[in-house]
């Protein structure tokens, strides 16, 4: 038997890497709906095809590295939930601090950090065990949360404090704080890593933070959606091309994303899509984003190639972030 397996071994070597080609990714795309308590899944063709109960109010939500599990931070209920992404069935929780909103995982996927609103801390769990290993206090009502590839630093918003808090890994201790715009929200990291953008949700603004010295690079990007006041714009999620060239803002209550070019911060399109665009993200082809409305209960499908909207899907209540099992 053993002589067969080991005859047999290219054989099912390419079988399993064809397999590997053919599972790499279902092209299910994935909302989290804060006021329907449930992750609402859509096929390649956008059509509906499960909703799976949570936690209450769901909101971030990332893969594992192999894509086989979905994690949802559910703030109400104080728990991260596991969503098998073969069964579509929550098949686990975490338990977290009080409120639980934005969480990032270490680039070994062995400690969670997760940005407990009403604690003001990052909370670092070791996934393994369940337990959290520290409690790094933060300013009032952490939100965004982004860790290194190289594991060593983690940052973290404070939406009241207006500040962004650097933080050693190695020692969970905050290294330096960052003052930035009004009511600081998410971040995104330049594929380099020499840039950190931080949406500023009061103040209508992007900063950019040199990674290298931690200063802010420049003035602050403003975005102003044609027959919109800058007070009417509420920058919060974003989305990066792969090659860095252009970054998407969703511009919340001014009801559009911009396309930015990264190499002049200058916009290049606004996009008209739903209510409050809260999140975003990028199919991994980059032919189409996809924008969570928060008040008219509905995803936007942008298509890059025009920076068009193409359609507008409605998915249940109050649409947080969406992600692509692509």
């Amino acid at each position: 038997m053993k002589l067969a397996i080991r005859l047999l071994t290219p054989f099912f070597l390419m079988l399993v890497a064809v397999i590997g080609v053919e599972a790499a990714g279902t092209g299910l795309m994935f909302v989290s709906a804060e006021k329907g308590n449930e992750v609402v899944v859509l096929d390649q063709e956008h059509n509906i095809i499960k909703r799976i109960p949570t936690s209450r109010r769901p909101r971030d939500m990332h893969f594992n590295s192999e894509k086989t599990l979905l994690y949802v931070a559910c703030g109400d209920d104080d728990a991260i939930d596991i969503i098998d992404v073969a069964t579509l069935e929550v098949v686990d929780s975490i338990p977290t601090g009080p409120s639980p909103e934005v969480f990032a995982f270490t680039p070994d996927e062995k400690i969670i950090y997760v940005s407990n609103e009403e604690d003001s801390a990052l909370e670092a769990i070791e996934l393994e065990s369940r337990l959290t290993v520290s409690n790094i206090p933060t300013g009032a009502e952490p939100e965004g949360v982004l860790v290194t590839p190289d594991g060593k630093t983690a940052y973290v918003t404070s939406e009241v404090a207006d500040m962004v808090h650097v933080i050693d890994t190695a020692t969970s201790a905050v290294i330096e704080n960052i003052v930035v715009g009004t009511r600081p929200r998410r971040f995104i990291l330049t594929p380099d890593g020499s840039e950190l953008w931080v949406s500023c949700e009061l103040s209508s603004e992007i900063y950019i933070i040199d990674t290298a010295t931690n200063e802010i690079k420049g003035d602050s990007l403003v975005f102003v959606p044609p027959g919109f006041r800058e007070e009417d714009v509420t920058p919060v999620g974003m989305a990066i091309t792969l090659d860095g060239s252009k970054v998407l803002v969703s511009l919340g209550r001014a009801n559009h994303i911009a396309v930015v070019d990264t190499s002049t911060y200058e916009v290049l399109k606004y996009v008209l899509v739903g209510r409050r665009a809260w999140s975003v993200d990028l199919s991994s082809d980059e032919k189409t984003a996809i924008v969570a409305n928060g008040l008219s209960d509905d995803i936007t499908i942008v298509d890059m190639a025009s920076m068009e909207p193409i359609r507008s899907i409605p998915v249940g209540r109050v649409p947080h972030s969406v992600v692509i099992d692509d």
